[in-house]
C-alpha cells in the first residue's frame, strides 16, 4: 500500500474516528485503524465492536492495498504537521513509513488480518434530515441513565412514523421527550429501535462534520443500526431489551401551572444550587400567589432564596427537585417561555417550552423529599 493526501483531507476524517477508537483495549488491534487504499480513495474504519465507522477521502493512489495504523498517534502526528502533501507506505513488518516534506516517521502497525469484519449496510430504512435527527439527540441524551445495570436505559427509544420521529430517554428519575412531525418518503411504517448513548453522541459528531442540511440514511439488521451520510457511515449494535413504558408516565393532570422565561428560571436555579447540598442538589420549588420561590440550604454552605415574581393562580404548593436534572433540560431547551407544571407535592413535575413551534418536547422530573 502506498498513497500521498492532503493532510486536511485525512485530518477531517481522523478527527470522526477519535470517539470510536478503543484507549483502553484488551484486544490492541481495536486502538488501530484499518486504512485501504483503492482507485482514487482511501477509506478509514474504526471500531471498539459495539460501534465503527467507516469513511474516505481522495488521495492519490501509487500501490492499492491495506493495513492499520495506531489511531491516536497518527491523529496527534497529523495535527502537529504543517499544511501540505503526506505520503504514506506500507513496509513489509507491517510497520508504515509517514513523510511530509523532509520529515520521517514510522509508526508500529499490525495485520489487517486481525482487523473485526463490519456488517454491510442494508438498504435504507428511511431517510432522515440531519438536523431533526441531531436536534432529537440533543434534548434527550443528557437524561440517558448512567447505570450500566439499566441496561435499556442506556440509551434513548427512537420512533419512527410516516408522519413524525420522536425521541425518548429515562433514567428513572426523569425523562426527555421530544417529538416533531415529519413526512418521511415512502415510509409507511412504525418503527421502534433503541440507539445506544455512545452512537447518539457519534451520531451528533457526524451531523456536525456534515452540516445540518444533510440527509441521513437510516437502516438496520437484526443486531445492528446504520447511519448513513455520503460516504461516512456509523454503525452501532442495538440496544436489547423492553424500554419502559413511558406514556404511563406522562402527568395528566398536572393542573397547577406556572409559566417562566427560560433565562429568568436558569439563572435563579445557578445562584440557588450553589448552596444546595453537593450530593443531593436538592431545591426547594414554593409557588405562592406572589409567584415562584426558589430556596435551598444545606448544613456546609448555607442557605439561598429567590424570589421569580409571576402571577399564579391556584393553593400555595411546595416541593422539590434535583437541581441539576432542571438544568440540564434548561441547557437543552430553546429561549422563551417555559410552562412549568404540578399537581401535588408527590407527583412528577412537567416543564414545556411553549415558545417553540416546530416541536412538541416535554420534560417530566420525579419530586425529592426536602
Amino acid at each position: 500500500m502506498e498513497f500521498s493526501v492532503k493532510r486536511s483531507d485525512l485530518l477531517d476524517e481522523l478527527e470522526l474516528t477519535q470517539g470510536v477508537v478503543e484507549r483502553k483495549t484488551t484486544i490492541p488491534i481495536l486502538s488501530n485503524l484499518l486504512v485501504e487504499a483503492k482507485g482514487s480513495r482511501i477509506t478509514i474504519t474504526a471500531t471498539d465492536l459495539e460501534l465503527s465507522i467507516r469513511t474516505s477521502c481522495d488521495a492519490k493512489v501509487k500501490k492499492e492495498g491495506a493495513g492499520t495504523i495506531p489511531a491516536k498517534k497518527l491523529f496527534e502526528l497529523l495535527r502537529l504537521l504543517p499544511e501540505g502533501e503526506v505520503k504514506f507506505k506500507l513496509l513489509e513488518n507491517h510497520w508504515v513509513h509517514i513523510i511530509s516534506d523532509r520529515r520521517n516517521y514510522k509508526l508500529v502497525g499490525m495485520s489487517k488480518d486481525n482487523f473485526p469484519a463490519l456488517p454491510a449496510f442494508p438498504h435504507a430504512l428511511v431517510k432522515i434530515p440531519a438536523k431533526l435527527l441531531a436536534d432529537a439527540i440533543a434534548k434527550t441524551t443528557f437524561a440517558i441513565s448512567l447505570e450500566e445495570s439499566r441496561y435499556t436505559l442506556n440509551g434513548a427509544l427512537l420512533v419512527l412514523k410516516p408522519g413524525s420521529l420522536a425521541m425518548v430517554a429515562t433514567d428513572g428519575h426523569r425523562l426527555a421527550m421530544v417529538e416533531t412531525d415529519h413526512k418521511f418518503e415512502g415510509f409507511n411504517n412504525e418503527t421502534r429501535v433503541l440507539i445506544p448513548k455512545k452512537a447518539m453522541t457519534e451520531v451528533q459528531r457526524l451531523v456536525g462534520k456534515s452540516g445540518d442540511d444533510v440527509q441521513i440514511e437510516f437502516g438496520q439488521d437484526e443486531s445492528h443500526l446504520f447511519f448513513q451520510v455520503g460516504r461516512r457511515l456509523l454503525t452501532s449494535r442495538k440496544l436489547t431489551g423492553q424500554f419502559p413504558n413511558y406514556e404511563a408516565v406522562l402527568p395528566r393532570d398536572a393542573n397547577k401551572t406556572l409559566s417562566l422565561e427560560r433565562v429568568e428560571l436558569q439563572d435563579a436555579l445557578r445562584r440557588v444550587a450553589q448552596l444546595a447540598d453537593q450530593r443531593s442538589h436538592a431545591v426547594k420549588f414554593t409557588l405562592t400567589t406572589e409567584g415562584l420561590e426558589v430556596s435551598s440550604s444545606s448544613p456546609e454552605y448555607g442557605e439561598a432564596k429567590e424570589i421569580i415574581e409571576k402571577e399564579f393562580k391556584g393553593e400555595t404548593i411546595a416541593i422539590g427537585f434535583n437541581a441539576q436534572y432542571l438544568l440540564d433540560f434548561l441547557a437543552a431547551a430553546a429561549d422563551g417561555p417555559i410552562s412549568f407544571e404540578l399537581k401535588d407535592e408527590q407527583s412528577a413535575g412537567q416543564l414545556r417550552p411553549t415558545g417553540d413551534e416546530t416541536s412538541r418536547y416535554r420534560y417530566v422530573v420525579m419530586p425529592m423529599r426536602i
